[in-house]
Formats: structure tokens, sequence, C-alpha cells
């Protein structure tokens, strides 16, 4: 258990320091054979500061776990599927540099584990063991639809507002399912609802309908995570 619990801090220092070792400021648009300039499905750039606490939360989780909890099988349930997903995370802004194929089938990784150790987390720790894996999970399953949607527009399969509307639904589905699935992790949805708003922010002077489209699914969020955190609370 202490190597896995040494491996977690070390990887999650590694994720956050590598943006020193990259000047990736997101996708470029050259390497779609139809270039995304400016894609409605994206949020406004300032969505992106949340990286600073996800990257801050998961090294204090990492640290904890290995000065208090390295051998706790409550703690240690979490630590392979996050593993993972830190392992891909580390590269991750090299490789979206050169591909975006390959960006979007790491981004889906990261997530698929993010989730998968949030599924294990317990509610021990209140504010160390799941909620910096649940900021993760949300801020990934945005940013993994997103990816979905410049991948559409990118390859011409739709216009980038039909890309948009089909990453939003994507995201909705998937958080509707992790919200209901861990109900007391309202952190998760917190964290879609961050990417949501901005991407609202983005297009309000248009397209329209992809404000809309963020704004309602927001409000939606909102009302799952608040409700099933009551129920969770009423029964723990």
């Amino acid at each position: 258990m202490t190597l896995r619990a040494a491996l977690v801090l070390l990887l999650a220092l590694a994720f956050a320091i590598s943006p020193l070792f990259s000047d990736f400021s997101g996708f470029d648009p050259a390497l779609y054979p139809v270039p995304q300039e400016d894609p409605p499905v994206q949020p406004a750039g300032i969505a992106f500061s949340i990286w600073s606490l996800i990257y801050l939360w998961l090294v204090i989780h990492g640290a904890f776990g290995l000065w208090r909890r390295r051998e706790d099988p409550v703690w240690d349930a979490v630590r392979w599927p996050l593993i993972g997903s830190l392992a891909v995370g580390v590269p991750w802004l090299a490789v979206a540099g050169a591909s975006a194929i390959w960006a979007t089938a790491m981004i889906w990784a990261m997530l698929v584990l993010a989730v998968w150790a949030l599924m294990r987390a317990d509610r021990r720790d209140r504010w160390l063991l799941a909620p910096p894996i649940a900021i993760y999970a949300g801020w990934l399953t945005a940013a993994s639809c997103v990816s979905v949607g410049l991948m559409l527009a990118g390859w011409g399969v739709t216009s980038e507002t039909v890309a948009a509307w089909i990453g939003l639904a994507l995201a909705l589905t998937v958080a509707g399912l992790v919200q209901t699935a861990k109900p007391w992790a309202w952190e998760y949805g917190a964290a879609v609802v961050w990417a949501l708003f901005w991407v609202v922010v983005k297009n309000a002077a248009g397209p329209l309908s992809v404000a809309v489209v963020a704004g309602l699914g927001a409000l939606a969020v909102v009302a799952l995570a608040w409700s099933t955190s009551r129920r969770a609370a009423r029964t723990a």
C-alpha cells in the first residue's frame, strides 16, 4: 500500500508541474482538416483556471494519503485507477500539442479511470479523499466531451454548432449518470457546471442556441447534484 500511496503523490506532483514543460494553450486549429479557430463547444479561456485547484487538491490528497493513510484500505481502494489516470495525464499536454486524435483518446482514458476511482471513494476524510477526485473527474467529463465536439467539427462530420450540441448532450449524459451513482460527491457536478457556465459566457453573443443548451444543462446538473446530495445526507 505504501508504494501505491507514494506513486499517487509522485504522479500528482508530475501532473501538476507538467504545464511548465509545455507551451500548450489549446488545440492548434491546424491539427484539424477544418481548422477550429473559435469553436462554440469550448468554454471561455478563464474556465481552464480550474486546473490550478485540481492540481493543488490532488497533490494534497496524495501527500495526506502517504503521510497518514498509506496503509488504509479505504484510501487504497482508489489508488490504482487514480494512478492510471494521472499516468496518462502527465504526458497529455505534450501529446495534445501534436495530435488531436491521440489527445482525445487519452483524455477519455483519463476520464474513465478518474470516474472509476471516484466510484471506489468513501466519505471518509470528507475534504481529502473523494472531493479532489470528484472535481478532477467532473472537469475531465467536460473536457473529454469538448474534445469530441472538436473532432466532429474539425473533421467536417457536422457544423460547429451541431458539434457543440452533441458535445454538450454527451457531457450532460455522463454527468447525470456519474452524479446519480455518487450522489454525495457534489464537487463532481460543480466542476461540470463551472465548464457549462463558461460555455454560456463564450456563446452569449452567438450561437445563442449553444448558450441556451449549456445554461439549461448547468441548471439541470445543479438541481441533480442538490437533490441527490440531500438524499444521500438523509441516508448517511
